[in-house]
């Protein structure tokens, strides 16, 4: 009995054949593709005449490009391709094991520098009592720990804002508490009916 759902031609039945997709065996059997974020190293480097040497234990120019793949031979390292575009290619000897641990060290310190600061507000009264104190300085520590800033300001509703030296006095011990994780900006700034003080994290975030 003829598959419904086949609508190719056989001989038995008739019809035209599909199309024979040449790519299809191509693909299949090409195996891993290398990353294109990937250097090229020893060997894979081809089609090269010349490549320019650079890096330690080497005088820097230009070099044939078997003669640059020897003299990694003779340190026992690899010659790694690190700017293909560059006429000559520009090549580096070195174990290729350090390269990528220095390439995949150097990506996390970008990362860390890149990181988006977000500033982070903490409230008080000028009456704030030690509970409510602690409290916010337990969510100041977890906000430095992830590498926020902090805007730490007394808000002074009415006739409190005779009480500004209070202000200033609970920003400090604030900053002083967090003297581990954190450093001031400034010393504490009066600002209308706000006394500001801004923290900024000293260590990096962690991961």
């Amino acid at each position: 009995m003829p598959n419904p759902f086949f609508k190719g031609g056989n001989k038995a039945g008739g019809g035209p054949k599909p199309p024979f997709n040449k790519d299809f065996n191509r693909n299949r059997f090409r195996g891993p593709q290398q990353d294109d974020d990937a250097n090229r190293i020893n060997e894979q480097i081809r089609g090269v005449q010349e490549v320019r040497l650079v890096g330690e234990n080497i005088e820097i120019g230009i070099y044939p490009f078997k003669k640059a793949l020897e003299m990694a031979r003779e340190q026992n390292l690899d010659l790694v391709e690190i700017s293909a575009k560059a006429t000559p290619p520009v090549c580096k000897i070195i174990d290729y094991s350090k390269f990528k641990y220095e390439q995949k060290k150097k990506q996390k310190e970008l990362k860390a520098k890149t990181h988006q600061t977000v500033v982070k507000e903490i409230r008080f009264g000028p009456n704030i009592d030690e509970h409510d104190f602690d409290f916010k300085l337990k969510h100041a520590q977890e906000f430095l720990k992830d590498g926020n800033k902090i805007k730490a300001y007394v808000q002074f509703v009415g006739r409190t804002i005779v009480f500004k030296e209070r202000g200033e006095v609970i920003l400090l011990r604030f900053a002083q508490a967090l003297e581990e994780l954190g450093k001031p900006d400034q010393l504490p700034k009066l600002e209308g009916k706000r006394m500001i003080l801004m923290l900024s994290p000293k260590n990096q975030v962690k991961k």
